[in-house]
């Protein structure tokens, strides 16, 4: 018997209350381990399978790109980037090994070094020590809940141990770095270090890996953002526990301790593409259910960013400066505000802007003061501003002593103000430093689309003026009265019918027996003109006459061609004047068909569809490399004479601005507006022939309109609202491309000395709505003017001034009844009776 027994075994008759504690605490050391067995026996059955951490598959957001790698969104609750362990920062790792388990490396699951230190601590009552090692914090995070119970601590013993036997150390760590909650609703530490830092993990500093390395002991309560001090606080600990270790001298503890850090809210994606972002995202869960949103998929549109960031600046501006033509329609709100020299006036005005979404440039604001020389506002920012002179003019209605209330600006209004550039800025937050004016949210809504006429690529798309006030994509979902801008296709099918632009037709009154008399946007009468000059002026007596000679099946079975649907057209004459129905992506396909020589395009928003490792899941079908003439929709010859009569429209008609104003020759297009400016639109495109002797060129089509149909102004058109948007983008677009020649006439036609293009093959109309004389009249004067007018553009020409524009002619009348396209809101017998088509609205 050795020593100590032997003197155990003298104490113990001597001193019965050792043995009785000795017994004692081997009964309980034998009820705790039989209890611990028993335990371990239940609950061993119950533990789940191993797969989520074997096969891990992290839920990764669903995200949207443009085709240049810039990111336009990503949905889905759990923020995360997945980044393999290989890859995460040597100083990262070392600050969450020294603070959640520095001898991770050395045991089995279970530190039991750290289990005593935990039991001692809670006997003796000093600090509360956690003894969960980070294999165990894995279990809990992939299996159980956050519950402290002793069934949990069991089952995550049990799971811990299972993970080591299956799983190495480094695939361990990897797993709780990817998955770990950490706040913000960020999930792992890559999408942590972009939620706090906004930057890639990659780049961060030892001061922000330990920060961050602080922050899975209370992520929701101890981050960063919520609470600064108390991270501080965490960091702190990290950094020393980093010097306990070894892993950081004493110097560059404290380095990182006098770092500043740069604290933000999550990056937000700086490119405007939400209606695309939207439609990518339906069209994913459609394809793949809502699993989406966590299998780390990505989508690749289209889009280019800079033509996107384009679309929208040129959208924005043109909606606001129609709005500054409107009248004052007063404040958004009006709250209480304590007095001046409260201590919580500020608080108070943050308050009453909490429920008010602010906006890039339209910024909330709260007034604390109004007179009508000044007044004194508060962001929601917390940023006073002064507006005065200049600033106060929009707002005069509101600022008179007896205004009205409904209009009255006073102590207390919420309001819109915008810095006097900020609106000519292509990006949020550039050019921010001219003086501040209150302005207000616009009521009226405008929709942009641009494709690549070959390949359908849609390169921009803008469905409204804020996504988050009015979802409704009117790209795609408006179906809206094209107006004039229809024209070009009726004139179209009228070249097959011999009605060339040299055709002389009579722009003169009409009168129906149902007493619809339709009119000039103008009221004046031109007389006999050309075909080229009617659609230069867009002239509607012309093209009614036009589709007369025509006849209504014809035309609508040649619109077809186009990609327009009878259904949503009128059969009548009112179709002459553009009073169906479309979109302004069908108006932008159809235009298409003119901008690449006669092929129709479908357009293609995404690109491709690939999975969280790369997988390819989708890809859009490439554009054919040359065309397939069996699949032509128009003869092209007969594109060649509708793109110079659209030459005329851009360079001398009612589009004149847009070659005056980008100051080159192939740009091509027609403004549209309907009856009472309801609707306003242009459409158009640049145009060219490449190296490959293919037509290529970049469409894009601009409306603007209320969801809601009513007039945008008695002198409001096409010309003056929607092609100012459309060169503010092309001029983006373009710059850089430089013009292309003119287009070449293809064979099958003739051209007379002095005289316009015609078909060489096919009969020749030369006059509708002409009696014989007239004709003979008109004929001799265009031939004496040397086909001047009607010949003097009949291929694109680089530079040069423009003449100033025409009036924009648009349908003022239509006879009723005939029946609204799908999707619209017919007017009431009044508005029938005056004359008013009717125009449509999204529902």
């Amino acid at each position: 018997m050795s020593a100590p027994l032997t003197r155990l075994s003298r104490l113990l008759p001597r001193r019965p209350w050792l043995r009785r504690a000795l017994i004692g605490a081997g009964a309980t050391l034998a009820a705790g381990a039989l209890a611990l067995g028993l335990a371990v026996a239940w609950y061993l059955p119950q533990l789940p399978s191993l797969e989520p951490v074997t096969t891990y598959q992290p839920r990764q957001q669903l995200q949207v790109f443009t085709a240049d790698g810039v990111e336009i969104a990503a949905f889905g609750t759990e923020r995360r980037v997945f980044v393999p362990i290989e890859q995460m920062p040597p100083a990262l790792v070392k600050a969450v090994l020294a603070t959640e388990d520095a001898r991770f490396y050395r045991h089995s699951g279970i530190d039991w070094l750290g289990v005593a230190r935990a039991i001692a601590a809670q006997l003796t009552g000093g600090m509360r020590q956690g003894a969960s090692t980070i294999t165990q914090q894995v279990a809990r995070t992939f299996f159980l809940s956050q519950r402290f119970t002793p069934e949990r601590k069991i089952k995550e013993a049990l799971l811990a141990l299972r993970i080591e036997r299956k799983l190495s150390k480094d695939k361990i760590l990897e797993l709780y770095l990817n998955q770990i909650y950490l706040g913000q609703r960020s999930y792992g530490f890559a999408a942590a270090a972009d939620t706090y830092f906004g930057k890639p993990l990659a780049q961060i500093t030892l001061a922000e890996a330990a920060m961050l390395a602080g922050l899975p002991q209370n992520p929701a309560f101890a981050n960063p953002i919520t609470n600064l001090e108390r991270a501080t606080r965490r960091q702190r600990i990290v950094l020393a526990r980093m010097v306990a270790t070894g892993d950081i001298s004493a110097e560059q503890q404290a380095a990182a301790k006098t770092q500043v850090l740069a604290i933000g809210k999550p990056r937000e994606a700086v490119l405007h593409a939400e209606y695309v972002a939207e439609m990518a995202r339906r069209t994913v869960v459609e394809r793949f259910g809502t699993e989406a949103y966590s299998q780390g998929l990505r989508v690749v549109t289209a889009l280019r960013a800079a033509d996107q960031q384009a679309a929208w600046a040129a959208l924005r501006r043109g909606v606001l400066a129609h709005d500054q033509r409107q009248a004052w329609r007063g404040p958004e709100n009006q709250v209480e505000l304590p007095r001046d020299d409260a201590p919580d006036l500020d608080q108070a005005a943050g308050q009453a802007l909490k429920d008010v979404r602010d906006d890039d440039v339209l910024r909330a604001a709260v007034v604390l003061a109004a007179s009508p020389r000044e007044v004194m506002a508060l962001l929601a920012s917390g940023e006073r501003v002064r507006i005065s002179g200049e600033g106060l003019r929009r707002a005069a209605a509101g600022l008179v002593p007896k205004a009205p209330d409904e209009l009255a600006i006073r102590r207390g209004a919420v309001i819109r103000v915008m810095q006097a550039n900020a609106a000519a800025a292509a990006r949020p937050g550039e050019a921010a430093a001219g003086p501040w004016g209150i302005v207000q949210w616009p009521e009226v809504e405008a929709a942009l689309v641009a494709l690549d006429a070959g390949s359908g690529r849609v390169r921009a798309l803008v469905g409204g003026f804020d996504f988050q006030q009015q979802p409704f994509n009117h790209v795609t979902q408006a179906w809206r009265q094209p107006g004039s801008s229809l024209k070009p296709f009726l004139y179209s099918a009228a070249l097959e019918e011999g009605v060339m632009p040299g055709t002389l037709v009579n722009d003169a009154p009409l009168s129906f027996g149902d007493g619809w008399q339709p009119q000039n946007s103008d009221g004046s009468f031109d007389g006999p003109i050309t075909l080229r000059q009617a659609l230069t002026r867009s002239k509607n007596l012309v093209s009614i006459r036009v589709l007369q000679q025509l006849g209504v099946p014809p035309a609508l079975a040649w619109l077809r061609r186009y990609g327009f649907e009878s259904a949503r057209q009128p059969s009548d004459l009112t179709l002459a004047l553009g009073a169906g129905g479309t979109t302004p992506m069908q108006l932008a396909q159809a235009y298409a068909v003119l901008a690449n020589g006669g092929w129709r395009v479908s357009p293609v928003l995404i690109e491709k569809i690939t999975d969280a490792q790369g997988k390819l899941l989708f890809q859009a079908p490439p554009a054919a490399a040359q065309p397939d003439e069996a699949q032509r929709a128009l003869p092209a010859r007969n594109v060649f004479l509708v793109n110079s009569m659209l030459n005329d429209v851009a360079r001398y008609g009612t589009a004149a601005r847009a070659q005056g104003q980008l100051a080159r020759g192939d740009l091509y297009g027609k403004t549209g507006t309907t009856n009472d400016a309801v609707d306003a639109w242009f459409a158009g495109f640049q145009a060219g022939v490449g190296a490959d002797g293919q037509q290529r060129g970049l469409v894009a089509v601009v409306w603007m309109g209320h969801d809601q149909p009513r007039s945008l102004g008695a002198r409001e058109s096409g010309g003056g609202l929607a092609l100012p948007i459309w060169i503010d983008y092309m001029a983006r677009a373009l710059d850089g491309v430089p013009a292309a020649a003119p287009l070449p006439a293809p064979e099958g036609l003739l051209r007379e000395d002095g005289g316009d293009w015609r078909y060489a093959d096919a009969a020749f109309v030369p006059t509708i709505g002409l009696d014989a004389d007239a004709a003979a009249a008109a004929e001799a004067a265009a031939s004496e003017a040397g086909g001047a007018a009607s010949g003097a553009a009949l291929a694109p020409q680089s530079g040069g001034p423009a003449l100033a524009p025409s009036p924009v002619q648009s349908p003022t009348q239509s006879p009723a009844p005939s029946p609204a396209p799908a999707g619209a809101s017919p007017l009431p017998p009044a508005a029938a009776a005056a004359g008013q088509a009717p125009g449509s609205a999204p529902r």
